[in-house]
Formats: C-alpha cells, sequence, structure tokens
C-alpha cells in the first residue's frame, strides 16, 4: 500500500520540519508555497493608513509518499512535532492511499516507484 501524505504549515516552520523529516530518513519530498485560510480567517492590518482585511495566508505544503502505515504515523508524528507552535494558524495533516504510481524513466509501479536504488540515489523521486 502506498499512501499520501500532505501537510500544511507556517512558512516559519519550513527548515525545522525539512531538517525533522531529513532526520527520520525521509528521502523524498515535494514542497510548495501555497495560500490559504483556516479557522482563523486572516487578520486585519492598517496598511498606509488603511484597514485592509488579509484573509490569505502564505503557507508551505509538503507532499510525501510512504510505503505503510508505520511510516505514514512516523511521518505525521515528526511533522506534528517540528511544526507545533501552540497557535491558531500551524497547519493541517491529510493522508489517503495512492492507486497507482508509476516511475517514468524506468517505468517501475508500485512501491518500486517511490523506492531509492543505489543505480538511482540522487534521483528526485
Amino acid at each position: 500500500m502506498l499512501i499520501k501524505i500532505e501537510a500544511i504549515i507556517r512558512e516559519e516552520k519550513f527548515e525545522e520540519v525539512k531538517e525533522a523529516l531529513a532526520h527520520i530518513e525521509v528521502n523524498g519530498i515535494t514542497v510548495s508555497q501555497v495560500m490559504g485560510y483556516g479557522i482563523q480567517r486572516g487578520f486585519r492590518e492598517v496598511v498606509r493608513g488603511l484597514d485592509v482585511e488579509v484573509q490569505m495566508q502564505p503557507k508551505i505544503k509538503f507532499e510525501i509518499v510512504v510505503s505503510s502505515e508505520e511510516w505514514e504515523q512516523k511521518v505525521i508524528d515528526t511533522i506534528c512535532k517540528s511544526a507545533y507552535t501552540g497557535e491558531v494558524g500551524d497547519g493541517k495533516i491529510f493522508s489517503y492511499e495512492i492507486r497507482s504510481a508509476q516511475k517514468i524513466r524506468t517505468g517501475e509501479t508500485g512501491y518500486d516507484a517511490i523506492q531509492m536504488t543505489s543505480e538511482s540515489s540522487g534521483e528526485e523521486a
């Protein structure tokens, strides 16, 4: 079974989360800069004397594919610990099963498509 984990976190926690994932030897991640809001619905700020409502917050989205429920929990726990501030807006983590995966270069599918081999080390997943 392949599982995809998506974590949306505060921008300022990017390095901490990235280092924590490297520490547990997560080898393949995709990171995107995204915008969004949750329960906090943004905030109000004064810009050049005008009261402006800012709803969309800059966030970082991590996407990670793992090969077992054990790894799923390990990755989620690591992200939770390293992204935590205790304030509204810390983020969310979603996980779900992947129906299929295929490595374009080799045609490998499923579990083999997400594994790094000695031949492909350094290659992006």
